[in-house]
């Protein structure tokens, strides 16, 4: 009797191991299953923090400026439309900052008191602008976003018209910046974009032998459309 009670003591206990064991192999199988993507499930990537955009960008220049010590004279420039490429990366889904490369020209008329001066000369400028920006994401495929940043403007390739010699200063700048990406996949989307640069830069001029000074409110608006692709 001693011996069979022993026998189902025994029996029980090697149950309980088994079922213990078979609990844990269990376990471990469910696990290691659900660390295995499924036949035919989805894995979604996360994006790249980098994203470029190449853009059509049109620049349109507040018609202002003066010469000193010249009374009602005033400054006016040309429009020009120009291709854009900027580079944006993402700490955050929502934070970024971004850096504007592109080139143009603007033709400088004089206004006013030196209207009879026509065309005073041509300056090349280069402007790269970094905006720290704000990302909306809360719009699906449509991101809008907001920025603000910094300007410094060179000015190179500095022709005369009437003038004898031009040279426009190399300036700092603000800018403001509203704009929207409109994702059609995970990588590719559409872009629209407004910048305000405030741009005065200081500039000498010589006309007829006489040596000038003036600053030319440039302040352009900068309106861009384009493709962004994100990595």
């Amino acid at each position: 009797m001693a011996r069979k009670r022993m026998g189902v003591g025994r029996g029980v206990t090697a149950a309980i191991v088994l079922m213990l064991m078979g609990q844990q192999a269990v376990a471990a199988e469910l696990a290691q299953a659900a660390s295995v993507p499924q036949a035919g499930a989805s894995v979604t990537e996360a994006p790249s923090p980098w994203q470029i955009r190449l853009r059509a960008l049109g620049v349109v220049t507040e018609d202002s400026g003066y010469v000193n010590a010249v009374p009602g004279s005033g400054l006016s420039y040309s429009n020009t439309v120009t291709p854009e490429l900027d580079i944006s990366y993402h700490f955050t889904d929502n934070i970024a900052t971004e850096l504007i490369l592109g080139t143009t020209y603007a033709n400088i008329e004089g206004q006013g008191a030196i209207g009879a001066l026509g065309n005073v000369g041509k300056v090349w400028l280069l402007p790269p602008t970094l905006t720290l920006q704000y990302h909306f994401t809360n719009f699906g495929a449509f991101k809008p976003y907001v920025g603000a940043g910094v300007n410094y403007t060179i000015f190179y390739n500095q022709d005369v018209g009437s003038a004898d010699a031009l040279h426009v200063k190399n300036t700092f700048g603000t800018a403001l910046q509203v704009g929207f990406d409109y994702m059609v996949d995970q990588h590719w989307g559409v872009n629209f974009d407004v910048k305000k640069v405030f741009l005065k830069p200081d500039f000498d001029v010589t006309v007829d032998g006489a040596k000038l000074t003036g600053k030319a409110d440039l302040d352009p608006w900068l309106i861009g459309a384009g493709v962004t692709y994100r990595f």
